[in-house]
């Protein structure tokens, strides 16, 4: 019926988001879900040209980043598959996966991400480890990174400079934007009171 993989996913895809009257959130996960999986890459993918055409604007479409599991995210990319998709996207963030390794744990804070993401992005999604207690640093030190990037956003003569566009622990420590050491520091001393805080619960 279809002469495409792509056009086959975007058609279903369109027919239940009209189905379901339009929601607001309606989220669809290509086949091609990050840079690693495109061929030859997302700007050239035939598989993403066709999604970004045939796809309702309404639709939102996850990426992951580079690869699955992505150490960095930068605005460059982001501006590419935006282009592609005709649509921001929103991220997946596999991160603080462990699904596919539960020997590992990631404990370690957000980190990675450029400054000034948050005005390509239209929405992002944390995949955390498997073990519930172990993700309160993940999930702190995220809320932090989010509370920076409104503060971003509401300078925006700041977002694009190389200064801010560096990814690393020492990212934003001389404009006062987000500082993964800093938001490790924060989500540690929240998470001992918790800590201690259940401690002297009954029952404990």
């Amino acid at each position: 019926v279809f002469p495409s993989l792509a056009q086959a996913q975007a058609s279903v895809a369109n027919e239940v988001y009209q189905e379901l009257g339009q929601p607001s959130i309606f989220l669809f996960c290509p086949t091609e879900y990050c840079s690693s999986l495109c061929s030859p890459s997302p700007s050239q993918s035939c598989y993403l040209q066709t999604i970004g055409q045939e796809l309702l604007p309404g639709i939102g479409v996850i990426w992951t980043g580079p690869k699955v599991v992505s150490q960095e995210l930068s605005a460059v990319l982001l501006e590419e598959v935006e282009a592609v998709l005709r649509r921001c996207p929103v991220i997946w963030d596999n991160l603080y996966a462990n699904d596919y390794d539960c020997r590992r744990v990631f404990l370690g804070p957000y980190m990675g991400r450029a400054p000034g993401l948050m005005s390509r992005l239209h929405g992002l999604l944390l995949n955390p480890n498997c073990e519930l207690q172990a993700n309160f640093i993940p999930i702190h030190t995220l809320g932090t990174w989010f509370q920076s990037e409104l503060g971003s956003c509401a300078h925006p003569d700041h977002a694009g400079t190389p200064e801010v566009t560096a990814l690393g622990d020492s990212q934003g420590a001389q404009d006062g934007s987000y500082s993964p050491q800093e938001a490790l520091e924060l989500a540690l001393r929240d998470w001992v009171a918790e800590i201690n805080q259940q401690a002297l619960e009954p029952g404990r």
